[in-house]
Parts: structure tokens; sequence; C-alpha cells
């Protein structure tokens, strides 16, 4: 069998991290991905990472990340050649993918109006800030900017150091994630329907939908969730110090309560309502602290797993891409001997496996305007067409 989107293509004209992110995505399940740059402004990924010698090379690990699977071009849309090409191009596509400035693509003709007229059948997803309408349809931001904006930055961190962002990129990575999501739902509308489809993917409504169950609660009752650090409503549920480190315990339920009680040998704190448990807070995570000082925070994980208590001890980065799980999860892709970078890199796949067919890295992150040649040959341009483009600065 085939991979799900064997035969798909997509036009990837997108930068950074959460478009390039979603047609990554779909380019792991077998779709045709061209990436499609202004010859003049590179992806700003590119140069963007833990290595400077691959920023300075213009294939930063933060392109590396989700470039494989893609053929790259260049394409000047600001000239009328440029964006003839690029018409040509969404003839034979099923998808194209923007994130730039709402209205910008539109001011170029370029909008979802003008290239249905083209493809009838296409799929025009747009990535921004905050969405092709409303108020603020036209201010720019990044993930820690959106982090900022939605309320999520106001509830981390601990009661004396508040607002903090999240560590990691998580709402580019999310609406990336979410985007695919909503890519794959249009191609299969499309399949029943035969319509094209416009998809507008906001980043502040998917930083929102991380928070669901905080935004429920808010308008509900009118409590604004607080920064509470490692503190959890329940103290079976919390992160303690440990001999060496710090161990994080989840016993959420009155099931696992019960169990973790039991195994600790306090059955005295064993409780039989979650209001019990509320009132009692103070008393049991005093006890738990006092208790978790008795051994290492890997003899505490191994001991309360072993008893059916969800726990774990605190890891680094590098402790946890070393732990054999993720070997046998197949979430990781190691690229060697790719032309123009030195020694090998890994990058991670889809967060998900199928029992065949499923994500698979085919080709390594092209190099800026690669595939020139290439993509503009299976449109029927001549190798004299495509020297007279690279003159224009059109390629």
């Amino acid at each position: 069998m085939a991979r799900p989107f064997e035969g798909i293509r997509i036009i990837d004209i997108t930068h950074v991290l959460a478009g390039p992110f979603a047609a990554y995505q779909l380019g792991l399940m077998g779709a045709d991905v061209i990436k499609v740059e202004d010859p003049n402004d590179p992806d700003q990924s590119r140069d963007s990472g833990s290595d400077n010698d691959l920023n300075h090379a213009g294939m930063g690990t933060g392109f590396l990340t989700q470039g494989s699977n893609k053929r790259a071009i260049t394409l000047n849309l600001k000239t009328e050649r440029g964006r003839e090409i690029l018409k040509k191009l969404v003839a034979t596509a099923d998808v194209l993918v923007e994130n730039y400035r709402p209205g910008a693509f539109e001011a170029l003709g370029l909008g979802y109006d003008e290239l249905r007229k083209i493809n009838p059948k296409l799929i025009y997803a747009s990535f921004s800030a905050f969405g092709q309408g409303g108020p603020k349809r036209v201010r720019t931001a990044y993930d820690h900017v959106i982090q900022s904006t939605s309320g999520i930055m106001a509830m981390t961190g601990t009661p004396e150091v508040n607002p903090v962002k999240i560590g990691a990129p998580a709402i580019d990575y999310a609406t990336g994630t979410m985007g695919a999501y909503a890519l794959s739902a249009a191609l299969f509308q499309r399949e029943r329907t035969g319509q094209g489809q416009r998809v507008d993917m906001a980043m502040l409504d998917v930083a929102m939908i991380l928070m669901a169950s905080h935004v429920t609660g808010f308008l509900r009752n009118g409590k604004h969730p607080k920064p509470s650090g490692n503190r959890m409503p329940h103290a079976t549920s919390m992160a303690y110090k440990t001999a060496d480190g710090m161990l994080m315990i989840g016993a959420s339920n009155l099931r696992q309560q019960k169990r973790l009680w039991t195994v600790l040998e306090r059955p005295d704190l064993i409780k039989r309502t979650n209001d019990e448990r509320d009132a009692d807070h103070a008393r049991e995570e005093q006890a738990l602290a006092a208790i978790m000082l008795t051994r290492t925070a890997a003899e505490w994980e191994e001991y309360l797993q072993e008893r059916h208590v969800p726990a774990s001890r605190v890891r680094t980065m590098g402790e946890a891409l070393a732990d054999p799980q993720l070997a046998s999860r197949g979430l990781l892709h190691k690229h060697e001997n790719v032309p123009g970078i030195e020694g090998s890199f890994t990058v991670p796949m889809a967060a998900f496996k199928f029992g065949h067919d499923g994500p698979r890295v085919d080709r390594p992150p092209p190099r800026f305007g690669q595939h020139n040649d290439e993509v503009l040959g299976e449109l029927g341009y001549s190798d004299s067409d495509i020297a007279g483009f690279r003159s224009a600065n059109i390629i």
C-alpha cells in the first residue's frame, strides 16, 4: 500500500516554524512538498539553530528539523513572471500553504479567490498570528509573543517568579500539528465533495485550545488560572525533591492516591473523596516531602512504577533522548552523508506510528533553490528559460 498522501502536491510558501512544520508532516506521509522561497530572502529558519556553521551555510537546525522530504525552489513573487510561474505550479497542485501577513498574497493577485480560478479543487491554507479576520489580523507575532497575548505565559512560573514563557516554541509546533490535521481534513473532505477549501490557521486560536480546560473554567467561574510552579491541586500529583534530584508523582485520581499511600505504608492518609484531599493538602505534601528524601529519584521511579503508581524523575533533554523507549518508537531519523553538511544529524518525525505505510523520511532537507531546474523543467520550461529566469532574478 502507499502512504496516505502519495500523489498529493503541496506548495509550501512558508517560513520559520508553524507553516513549514505542517507541510513537513504531510511530506512524511508521502506528499510531494515543493518549498518556495524568495531568491533575495531565504526562510529565516535557514540561519537559526544550535550550530553556527550550519546557520552560515543556510542549513540551520531550525530548518533541518522540518525540511526533509521537500524540494526547494526560489521564486520572486514581486515580479510578474514569478507570479506566472507560481500560477502554473498551482495548476498542478492540491494544496498551497502560506504564512505571510494577511492580505499580502491578495495584494499580489495570489489570494484564494484568484488561485481557485486556476484550480477549483485547490486547498489554500493561510497561517498567521491572529487569523485572516478580526481587529488584530494585520499584527505580527512569534511564538513567545502569542504566549504573552494568550494568557498562557501569565499562568506559567511560580507564585514568586512569573510570568514565564514555556521553554520550547510549543505554540508554533502545536499550530503546525493542528495545521497538518486541518489540511488532512480538507483533503478528506475534497475526496467526498470534489470541492477545494480555504483554511485559516491562527496561532492565537491554537494557544487558546492548548488551555482548553482553563478557558472553560474561567468562563464558568471567572477565576484566572494562577502560576503554581510544580504545585498541583492534589499533593499526590506533584514534584518533590529526592536524595539526588526531582521526582514527579502522578497519583492523580482516588484509586491511584490510595495505591500510593498503601505502598508508602501510610494508610492513614488515604482519602475517600477529592474534597477530603483538598482539605488535607498541606499535611499530605509535608508527608511526601519527607518520604521522598529517603531515596534517589531513579529509585523512587522504579519502585513506584513497579507498583503501578505514575512517577518519573525529572530528566534533561539529553537523558530523555537516550531513553531506549524513544528508540523503540522510531520517532527520530538520522541523516548521513548529506551534501553540504559535515557529519550526521537527527530530526524528529511524526508523533504517531502506523502498522504499515506510515511516516518516513525519503530525502534530506534541500539546499536553497536546489530543485529550481528540476521543478521548472517539470512545468515545461526549457534550460534557456530557466537560465533567463535566473539572470533576471526571477528565481
